[in-house]
């Protein structure tokens, strides 16, 4: 049987690394891991890995026009939405501009390119979400997917779209964190911690996405697809959850509204994704938000936890 060779960006992130272990249990599957700097993942062995810098126009032709990947799973992006509102310029070279070279890249070699996207796409006023509901984005993050989303999906381009929703999981290095570990760390250590009560989202197991994702890349699937958790809630429903489930002390969540913390950059107030079509074209079947937390509390048996968020 003829292998598949399969090039995944940003290897080093949770969504990455996932993607690459995924992989790894798929037989006839050649990888190719790339990210900026070193490789941090844990498993060194069976995969190519490396070092790639996104923005960097020519470097990033050569590495597809080199390997000629049957399929391109691109996580590498600039997902900090205030960060993207202060620095716009920043935003549009790693979320427009590195996705158009990459898009150019996989054309040329007929690659096909399955590209992440967000929920933050929509404006938050009618959620939960179908692939063809209009979009309307509030921020500059979110303005910036949308726009990479027109550029993989254009007619010349062999392209699929996974959009998604608020990403909990581990990973190897334990420098990343979510909202699922920050929680349970910052209560842990007796912080008290703001949680927003009137922003909606269905948080989605790395390692449900990343299913998706492959299945996506070896079925060559096309066009834009929702995968998120199934279950739609409260951010200080999560984390009230995240609290009951490890069995800490709820006293230190502060409930603040999205006018209180007054967050650089402008979030859908309620979001959600109908997944049908995922689950009819991909075969996804998501695990609940308890079972994913269970799935977390065995892998944090064996790493300890980060203390940022990254929301």
């Amino acid at each position: 049987m003829k292998s598949f060779k399969l090039l995944i960006t940003g290897s080093n992130g949770l969504l990455g690394q996932k993607i690459v272990y995924a992989a790894l249990d798929r037989d006839h599957v050649d990888i190719v891991a790339v990210a900026r700097g070193a490789n941090r993942l844990s498993n060194r062995d069976g995969y190519v890995y490396e070092s790639l810098e996104l923005t960097d126009e020519a470097t990033v032709r050569e590495c597809i026009l080199r390997h000629r990947p049957d399929a391109v799973i691109h996580t590498a992006a600039m997902t900090n939405v205030d960060d993207c509102t202060r620095n716009p310029d920043a935003c549009r070279r790693i979320n427009v501009d590195a996705v158009q070279t990459l898009a150019q890249a996989c054309a040329e070699t007929g690659a096909h390119l399955v590209h992440l996207s967000t929920d933050f796409v929509f404006d938050g006023q009618a959620g939960p979400y179908r692939e063809t509901d209009a979009t309307a984005p509030l921020s500059e993050y979110a303005r910036s997917k949308l726009e990479s989303e027109a550029i993989v999906l254009a007619p010349a381009n062999d392209g699929c779209v996974i959009r998604t929703i608020i990403i909990y999981g581990v990973v190897d290095d334990r420098q990343r964190s979510n909202v699922v570990l920050w929680t349970k760390n910052s209560l842990e250590q007796g912080k008290t911690i703001n949680v927003i009560t009137d922003q909606f989202r269905s948080p989605t197991l790395a390692e449900d996405l990343a299913a998706a994702c492959l299945e996506a890349a070896l079925r060559k699937a096309r066009g834009i697809y929702h995968v998120s958790g199934q279950e739609t809630m409260s951010i200080i429903d999560i984390a009230s959850q995240v609290a009951d489930f490890f069995g800490l002390e709820k006293s230190g969540i502060r409930p603040v509204t999205s006018a209180e913390l007054n967050q650089a950059a402008k979030r859908p107030p309620r979001t959600g994704f109908i997944i049908e079509k995922a689950m009819r074209d991909l075969d996804y079947r998501p695990h609940t938000f308890a079972e994913g937390l269970a799935i977390v509390a065995a892998q944090l048996k064996k790493k300890a936890g980060p203390t940022e968020p990254r929301l």
